[in-house]
């Protein structure tokens, strides 16, 4: 494993996006998606409350590499 490689995790209350740098493509999916919670250029980058959780779930469901996944919270 790469020394580089980050997980992180953002959450809305309600759901919690994990981010997994090391496997991220940088397909962008996620922008194009979901440009309200996805912003590449701002830290940090993913911002959960700015979009409802079903559509964070929909877009992190599309991520190809898997570098994005969430988890509820109870």
């Amino acid at each position: 494993m790469n020394p580089e490689d980050i997980t992180k995790e953002y959450t809305n209350g309600e759901v919690t996006i994990v981010w997994q740098s090391g496997k991220c493509i940088h397909s962008a999916n996620c922008v194009r998606n979901n440009p309200d919670v996805f912003q590449p250029k701002e830290k940090p980058w993913i911002k959960p409350e700015g979009s409802t959780t079903e559509k964070i779930i929909d877009t992190v469901k599309k991520c190809p590499s898997g570098a994005l996944t969430y988890f509820l919270n109870t």
